[in-house]
């Protein structure tokens, strides 16, 4: 699998508790805070689930 590397760009403020949750499972949650991860199904589905929020880059 490819490693891609998983910014947030925008607030969790007033987005569903579920979204917040995803957010913190992808080990975000503060702006402009990043992570490198392999891009699994599984975390392809957490991307999509918060997309509007993070910005995703292939290494």
């Amino acid at each position: 699998m490819a490693k891609v590397t998983i910014t947030q760009v925008k607030s969790i403020i007033d987005k569903p508790q579920s979204q917040k949750r995803t957010i913190q499972a992808l080990g975000l949650g503060k702006i402009s805070k990043s992570v490198s991860v392999e891009y699994t199904p599984q975390i392809a589905g957490m991307v999509k689930k918060v997309q509007h929020l993070v910005e995703v880059k292939e290494q």
